[in-house]
């Protein structure tokens, strides 16, 4: 699939734009993000799933700042199955995320259909429910003592949509996957940031270099009210469709080495992402390691949008 010339405008166009918002997203953004989006998007926006027409079921662990006590630690669970005879999916969403004191668990269920608009562009939609438990556990912190003598818990609903455009060389999408209902964690150092609507932009295209190489640039800019928009910006080259090797930057100052393996089913992938303001270069860094694993039920080859 070699790019024809209004192709290459328009991928163009769209890697100037995406970064010119990373460069004017500057400011570090709180809400839970992940180095290896490009490799699932389903959690930020459901529609993704209708990519491929095969089951998958895939996982994520990630550790920040490994070494310290009580870091931020997430694990990402979502499975989907196909709903070919209405070019439809279904899925389910699980987060575990806890940070010191603090731990959120988010189950959402959701549905996607896409319409096909030509031989190979097609208009997506997704709805997802759910769930979001929230807890602060003072009473870990000093048991005696009257100040933390009260937990919090909290239990509220959860709603979500997607959009999103797709074509066989490339995806724009829109999403809210977190549409907070009423508040929640009230208690939370972050200020309640992690419990704001969430808006996504997202995008990515691919191109084959060479028979056997794919390069696959990919981008999610997120936003939170009262917070300055960030942006993950990354490129990823395929090796016949089964080794990649990548490069993440987000615009908070920090810079990841991506790798996966695409065999028999099976994706693995490892991230390794560090700061690169100009206080961690050369000095103390607290790097972040990120591990997904996923396996796809389909025989068929699968589409490389989601390699």
């Amino acid at each position: 699939m070699k790019l024809k010339p209004i192709k290459i405008v328009i991928a163009t166009t769209l890697v100037s734009t995406l970064f010119f918002l990373a460069t004017k997203a500057n400011a570090q953004n709180s809400q839970f993000s992940y180095t290896q989006y490009m490799d699932n998007l389903t959690p930020f926006n459901p529609a993704y799933s209708l990519l491929d027409k095969a089951a998958s079921v895939s996982t994520l662990g990630r550790k920040q700042w490994l070494g310290v006590d009580g870091s931020p630690t997430t694990f990402l669970a979502d499975a989907n199955i196909p709903l070919e005879s209405i070019n439809g999916s279904a899925g389910l969403i699980v987060l575990n995320d806890q940070f010191a004191i603090e731990h959120q668990t988010e189950v959402n269920a959701y549905f996607a259909k896409a319409i096909q608009l030509n031989a190979t562009n097609y208009l997506a939609v997704s709805l997802n429910a759910g769930i979001r438990n929230y807890v602060a556990d003072y009473t870990s912190l000093d048991a005696g003592d009257p100040v933390f003598m009260n937990n919090v818990r909290q239990t509220k609903p959860n709603l979500g949509f997607g959009v999103m455009y797709y074509t066989d060389w490339y995806y724009v999408g829109i999403s809210v996957p977190e549409l907070t209902v009423t508040s929640l964690g009230t208690a939370s150092v972050q200020n309640n940031e992690d419990f704001e609507n969430h808006y996504y932009f997202a995008a990515a295209l691919l191109d084959n270099v060479s028979d056997d190489v794919i390069f696959k640039p990919a981008t999610l800019v997120s936003y939170v009210k009262g917070v300055p928009l960030i942006a993950d910006i990354s490129g990823t080259f395929i090796l016949k469709q089964t080794i990649g090797f990548g490069v993440n930057y987000r615009t908070n100052n920090e810079m990841a080495g991506i790798l996966t393996i695409n065999v028999d089913g099976f994706h693995i992938g490892y991230s390794y992402q560090f700061g690169v303001a100009s206080d961690n270069l050369g000095g103390f860094n607290m790097p972040t390691h990120e591990i997904t694993l996923s396996y796809r039920f389909g025989k068929g080859a699968a589409n490389p949008k989601l390699l």
